[in-house]
């Protein structure tokens, strides 16, 4: 279960909120907070996962709130305001909700955080014999025998239902594993699962746009919102030039 947090400063718009959240079983409630510096305190003292703060908001905006935690949980904001979506992206909240709140709308939202909350437990996994940093390399069963193949030489990989087509820069390999089979034994500082079809090595990025991912292979793939979060705040992230120096 992921604990969550509301934070608004309008009465109605924060027990809809809550109504809509109580109905969620993967989600627990672990406050709810009528300002942005009430939610700062508990969120300085209590672990969340996911927040669910308007915007606009006397003392400290929404916005603001997220900039002023050393370690923030993710962000799902919700606003009147249409202005204010591009802001919220900038501070790299998951999602950005326009009021008033449509459940539908809601779920996709939390769809996002929780995809995206799997993927990062799942990265944190270490019990695969092929996560040591030690190793360059793997073998894999294909027709022809047992065949070795370097993790920078893999570009990407593409399931086909029960199995999977691993391709390099001049070739391409059959095995017989599913891509998730794969997903949870290949090391994850190479390789992260960006769409239900395809697995790529972040090695091979070039460009990451806000659905696709174009690899050094003159090949695109589509990837989701959660994993392209992952790549902004655990690969890319730590490699882009800053405009501003801290």
């Amino acid at each position: 279960m992921y604990r969550c947090l509301i934070v608004d400063d309008n009465e109605i718009d924060r027990n809809v909120l809550e109504m809509h959240v109580r109905k969620i079983s993967e989600l627990g409630l672990a406050s709810v907070c009528s300002s942005s510096v009430q939610a700062l305190r508990f969120l300085l003292n209590n672990k969340v996962d996911i927040v669910f703060s308007d915007i606009r908001m006397p003392e400290l905006s929404g916005i603001e709130l997220l900039r002023s935690l050393p370690n923030p949980p993710l962000f799902i904001f919700i606003s009147n305001y249409k202005e204010y979506g591009l802001d919220a992206y900038s501070v790299n909240a998951i999602d950005y909700i326009e009021k008033p709140i449509v459940f539908d709308r809601l779920l996709k939202a939390i769809q996002k955080a929780t995809d995206y909350l799997k993927l990062k437990a799942k990265v944190k996994d270490i019990s695969s014999p092929l996560k040591t940093e030690e190793d360059d390399y793997f073998y894999f069963k294909e027709p022809r025998g047992i065949s070795k193949l370097k993790f920078h030489d893999v570009i990407y990989i593409e399931s086909n239902g029960d199995f999977s087509k691993i391709f390099t820069g001049t070739e391409q390999h059959v095995v017989l594993v599913s891509l998730k089979n794969l997903d949870l034994q290949l090391p994850s500082h190479h390789f992260v699962r960006v769409h239900k079809q395809y697995i790529i090595n972040i090695n091979h990025i070039v460009t990451l746009s806000t659905n696709k991912c174009y690899l050094d292979c003159d090949f695109s793939v589509p990837i989701t919102t959660s994993s392209r979060q992952y790549l902004l705040e655990n690969s890319i992230g730590r490699h882009t030039i800053s405009r501003f120096l801290k």
